[in-house]
């Protein structure tokens, strides 16, 4: 055996300690954020009570305790909120409440905000748990009625269908939170690009097989500005609307940034790639939920037409051009269909692999 070899099984044995001694950190120090932030909720709902306080009281809390701990973002009246519900949503409710506890505060929020149903939620959470899910993973997970799935054939579960995480990819996303934990070491993980690499391959087949006029250009369509390279996930021309339309697709929930930088390709589109008798491009941003709020005041400084999530465009298109493009209903099936598709290659990959 030569000295690189030694050297590299010597190295390969340093970062699997380093990536389980954060994991294990990670685990204490979540075990500890979810109690606290029970603990919180639970000291609101009891304080309001006996009190009779109304809701004024979050906003002069989350004040307060942000001049005493100088600003700490996890205490916005927000979140505050969220662990008020946290506490009424598991308190008596001993085996889920231990599991919420194993799972980052994100992905507690969206079990606890999508899920309703305690068996459905229970699972979830283990899922979340022996998975190492992250926020987008999870989110496709439930969109893609995982749970559903379960229930047909119990022995399959959610396990052969989810991609495979290595201890450092889930280390790194579990210790994403609203708490500054950027000590432990963050990178982005992997994981997430692999998932959105299967569903732009889904949705960028099933929307050559609908026949509305899409000529596909490509997947990662690199656009540049000085030295800087840019890429939209996927680019289409539009033989009737005689318009580029640019489609990102996003594993998360809404952010406004999102629009921003949809707008920002449209402009470098429009500027390098549009012919002189095309007309605007277009741009489409497809996320599994949104908040309809956040969208609007997003959209409202924007100068391009940008259609979000429930796939209604702002600054509407011409009368002549309407119904030349996916209608809204049609927009979701695709992205349902290309989630639940996501899963089955999966789960196939899985299944030929034993």
């Amino acid at each position: 055996m030569n000295d690189l070899t030694v050297y590299n099984d010597f190295f390969k044995k340093v970062i699997e300690t380093i990536d389980s001694a954060r994991y294990e950190a990670y685990k204490s120090i979540n075990k500890h954020h979810i109690g606290l932030n029970f603990e919180i909720g639970k000291l609101i709902v009891k304080n309001q009570d006996n009190n009779n306080w109304g809701k004024s009281i979050v906003d002069t809390l989350s004040l307060d305790i942000n001049r005493k701990i100088d600003g700490i973002k996890g205490y916005s009246p927000q979140n505050l909120w969220r662990m008020r519900q946290f506490y009424l949503e598991y308190k008596g409710k001993t085996e889920l409440l231990d599991l919420a506890m194993r799972i980052p505060w994100g992905q507690n929020l969206l079990i606890m905000h999508q899920v309703k149903d305690l068996e459905e939620r229970k699972y979830y959470l283990n899922a979340t748990d022996k998975l190492g899910w992250s926020r987008a993973v999870l989110l496709n997970q439930i969109k893609a009625n995982a749970y559903q799935h379960h229930l047909i054939n119990p022995k399959q579960s959610n396990f052969e269908i989810a991609l495979p995480v290595h201890l450092s990819e889930q280390a790194n996303e579990a210790l994403k939170s609203e708490y500054n934990l950027d000590f432990l070491g963050i990178s982005k993980p992997v994981l997430e690009r692999e998932l959105e690499n299967r569903l732009i391959e889904k949705i960028r087949d099933l929307l050559l097989e609908l026949g509305y006029g899409f000529s596909f250009i490509g997947n990662q369509h690199r656009l540049k500005l000085n030295q800087k390279e840019y890429f939209i996930d996927l680019l289409f021309y539009h033989r009737i609307l005689k318009c580029l339309v640019a489609i990102e697709l996003k594993t998360v929930e809404f952010e406004p940034e999102f629009a921003g930088k949809m707008n920002f390709y449209l402009e470098l589109l429009d500027e390098q790639e549009k012919q002189p008798d095309d007309n605007p491009s277009i741009g489409i941003i497809l996320c599994p939920t949104k908040d309809n709020i956040e969208v609007e005041y997003s959209l409202r400084t924007n100068t391009k037409p940008i259609g979000v999530s429930a796939y209604k465009l702002t600054h509407e298109l011409p009368s002549n051009l309407k119904g030349k493009v996916p209608t809204s209903k049609e927009l979701k099936q695709m992205l349902t269909m290309a989630i639940r598709n996501a899963g089955e290659d999966d789960k196939n990959e899985s299944e030929g692999n034993k």
